[in-house]
């Protein structure tokens, strides 16, 4: 299989690890992201909710647009910052923090219903996401409501967020990322405006991390990762180009090994 060449939604699914992807995130007449594209590579999706992008029509949209697709599609909430992108952290109390992340998550679960779709799981976006990797008290509230929908979580291993999941008894989902650097803590290094990730660079982390179980941080260190999907966000500007890599990769690497 070539990189122009990509299965089909129901023949996908070979490998024992997926490709997610946050879509939905334009707002009103202005468009963002590359979901079409995305839709027809990955096989998960982390749809916006209204507060660090998207609304009620774009949220309307992409559902319908993933339901067609046949992927699996969860809520995608972020911090109540549209101007920040929800990329700069903010002081919540763990109440507000679940009541923002059940109204973003209700919100989605209408359309859902209303495009005959389900709602399989919950990934925090941005900031948030970084808050929860530190913050149980963060995870907790997000967890109260995965557990009210009876969904997973998606975050990363060996951080709070598995830490509460299991604890919680919410089914977790670690993740791998290939267009966001490590540091050498294993934390991500999240940057407030996307950039272009370099394709053949990408392959590489993730055949590293299939095979060898091992990430390269910025310090030129290399760490142990478990994962079972593998994030591409939709805003990098060849996210595209990215996730078609990606796909050819699992196709060759087929499942994920175990590493210590």
């Amino acid at each position: 299989m070539t990189d122009e060449t990509i299965a089909p939604a129901e023949d996908r699914g070979r490998s024992s690890v997926t490709i997610n992807c946050d879509l939905g995130e334009s707002y009103g007449n202005f468009g963002f992201g590359n979901d079409e594209d995305l839709l027809s590579i990955v096989d998960v999706a982390h749809v916006a909710c209204g507060f660090h992008a998207g609304e009620p029509g774009t949220m309307a949209t992409t559902v319908a647009a993933a339901v067609a697709a046949g992927v699996q599609i969860g809520a995608h909430p972020g911090l109540p910052d549209v101007i920040g992108f929800g990329r700069r952290e903010m002081a919540l109390t763990a109440d507000e923090v679940r009541s923002s992340v059940l109204y973003q998550a209700g919100a989605l679960v209408a359309f859902l219903e209303d495009a005959g779709g389900a709602l399989t799981h919950i990934k925090p976006h941005g900031a948030l996401y970084g808050m929860a990797a530190r913050s149980a008290e963060v995870m907790e509230a997000i967890c109260d409501v995965a557990q009210l929908y009876g969904v997973a979580l998606y975050g990363l291993a060996g951080t709070t967020h598995e830490d509460v999941a299991l604890r919680r008894g919410v089914a977790f989902v670690p993740e791998l990322y290939v267009d966001v650097d490590y540091r050498d803590d294993g934390g991500l290094i999240v940057r407030r405006r996307p950039h272009r990730t370099p394709v053949e660079r990408a392959r590489r982390a993730a055949r590293e991390a299939l095979e060898q179980g091992l990430v390269t941080t910025v310090g030129g260190n290399r760490l142990p990762v478990r994962f079972t999907s593998i994030c591409v966000h939709s805003d990098t500007p060849n996210a595209v180009d990215v996730a078609r890599a990606l796909r050819t990769v699992l196709d060759d690497v087929p499942t994920v090994h175990d590493h210590p």
